[in-house]
């Protein structure tokens, strides 16, 4: 697999990570330790490199399970894991980005994953208790101590990157993006990436399985699966966002490819800094992630997909106003 670089600090990864998180997190359904081992074990087979986590996917086993699984190939893989949230009996409770608790949760992730040193350490989320100069500046003493190689934020305003990058520079925002979801090309996330010099990755690029057309208005959502509470995930949403699918539908058939495929594709070429970190708990569909990025899209198809998106309304928000709260601040 191709490799791209995620800033200008040095940090290079496969184009295609994997997202952990849904391995045992967040879904009503997740694999056993030893299929997650082996799925992650998979991907690095098939060339991946990055591998996405954070303390709260579990909360911990996450980081505990993709430790494990990247032990035997430790030197040839990238692993982020992110700090940010307050933890009580197992369960998020408010931000803290106290400089005092992303130390501790170095620590303790250094533990659960069997690692010397974090690869790619974000901010989970922004903590409007903490100037984020202080974030920067705490995770930049982590850095020169040898704890970890490079810094991230995650959903952080514009303002807010520059400010952090202006005091420990950011190899990599993570931010949602995808066909239904663009708001970084909006809030002046993309422009800032690019004049700064820094990369993006795209959480949920495959709009949490939506845009793998693989869902519908009448598609159950399983006991405890967070879709649930997002307002795209309603039958009434999914029915309206039924033109975004059929769009793609009819641009995979004239690639010869699948709906995901050219929603991943679509990312892959919107700028040669983009890494999007699907997720999945399936071996046939993470080597249809893979061979999204030999799908080519021309300026032509670009351009064909730009004007049919532009006569798409999108239904419903990506999260719920408590947590859009939590994002772009």
């Amino acid at each position: 697999m191709n490799l791209r670089k995620l800033g200008t600090c040095g940090l290079e990864v496969s184009a295609l990570g994997f997202g952990c998180m849904g391995l045992n997190f967040s879904y009503s359904s997740s694999l056993s330790k030893a299929d997650s081992i082996a799925l992650i074990r998979a991907a690095v087979e098939r060339g991946i490199t990055f591998f996405d986590t954070a303390e709260v996917y579990g909360p911990f086993t996450n980081e505990e399970v993709v430790g494990e699984a990247l032990k035997p190939v430790r030197d040839r893989v990238v692993i982020a894991t992110k700090f940010g949230f307050n933890l009580v009996d197992g369960k998020m409770a408010g931000m803290n980005s106290r400089p005092e608790q992303i130390r501790d949760v170095c620590d303790a992730s250094l533990k659960r994953l069997g690692v010397e040193v974090i690869d790619l350490f974000y901010q989970h989320r922004v903590d409007p208790e903490v100037p984020i100069e202080d974030v920067a500046g705490t995770v930049q003493a982590l850095i020169a101590e040898g704890k970890v190689k490079y810094f991230g934020l995650s959903e952080p305003s514009a303002e807010t990157a520059r400010r952090a990058h202006a005091v420990q520079p950011i190899s990599a925002l993570q931010n949602e993006y995808s066909l239904w979801t663009r708001g970084p090309e909006t809030n002046g996330i993309l422009a800032t990436c690019e004049e700064l010099g820094i990369g993006l990755v795209p959480y949920s690029p495959l709009g949490k399985g939506f845009l793998t057309g693989a869902m519908n208005k009448d598609t159950p959502l399983g006991e405890g699966d967070f879709r649930k509470l997002l307002p795209r995930f309603t039958p009434e949403a999914m029915e309206k966002n039924q033109a975004l699918i059929d769009l793609l539908l009819r641009i995979a058939q004239e690639k010869a490819a699948t709906p995901a495929q050219i929603a991943l594709a679509w990312l892959l070429a919107q700028k040669p800094w983009i890494v999007p970190i699907p997720g999945t708990t399936k071996l046939h569909r993470l080597e249809e992630n893979i061979a999204a990025v030999a799908v080519e899209l021309s300026t032509a198809d670009l351009a064909a997909i730009a004007n049919a998106l532009a006569a798409i309304d999108i239904e419903g928000e990506r999260y719920p106003a408590h947590l859009l709260a939590t994002t772009d601040r």
